[in-house]
């Protein structure tokens, strides 16, 4: 990993097993935890192939999984990774940093029909990194493939750094919304979920 994540750099030391049990609190207190997933979903066909970009703890990749895709989960922490693996069997959960992934190099060289990012990700990538991590992301989606992100625009990751991120990461945006469940966008929103698309005649991946 060639720079430590925020994550990493700005959590407390603890903060990841907080988060496994936080989240392991509320899916046995029958939260709703399946929102990205059900996007996601709709976005793909039958059985596609969606790889969870910044995977943590593995609940949307998990939930994907359920609904018939093959999931492949990537993670810088390997507390959180270790946690997917226990608490979701079925996907593969994988340790590696975004920002130089390379998933051919761990046995998975087929290319994903999408990809999402999740909970907050881009916020906590390596500061400096974003672009690489938009750039690496892209380039395991098919040509015509799509890539969701969503993060807080309160996180100090500018809407408009990601969008200018994305485009040089060879990634069109198509629409812009407030939530998971599709609420429409407003310039105030304190969240934002983006699709975008990998252009279908984009070359082979780098």
């Amino acid at each position: 990993m060639a720079k430590p994540t925020r994550w990493v750099t700005e959590t407390k030391p603890g903060h990841s097993q907080w988060y496994v049990d936080r989240f392991r609190r509320l899916a046995a207190e029958g939260a709703d935890l399946a929102g990205e997933a059900r996007l996601l979903d709709a976005l793909v066909p039958p059985r596609a192939r969606i790889l969870d970009a910044g995977c943590g703890t593995g609940r949307v990749g998990a939930e994907l999984a359920a609904r018939g895709h093959e999931v492949v989960g990537v993670d810088a922490d390997p507390t959180l990774v270790e946690a997917a693996r226990a608490d979701h069997p079925g996907p593969r959960w994988l340790v590696g940093d975004l920002a130089e992934l390379d998933l051919a190099a761990l046995g998975q060289p087929e290319l994903f029909d999408a990809a999402v990012c999740a909970g907050n990700v881009m916020a906590f990538v390596a500061a400096g990194t974003e672009r690489a991590v938009l750039t690496r992301i892209a380039a395991h989606v098919r040509p015509d493939g799509v890539v969701v992100v969503g993060f807080g625009t309160d996180r100090g990751y500018r809407l408009a750094d990601f969008d200018a991120d994305a485009v040089a990461a060879g990634l069109c945006p198509e629409q812009r919304f407030a939530t998971w469940d599709l609420r429409p966008w407003r310039d105030d929103a304190d969240f934002a979920v983006t699709l975008l698309r990998r252009p279908a005649g984009a070359g082979a991946p780098t």
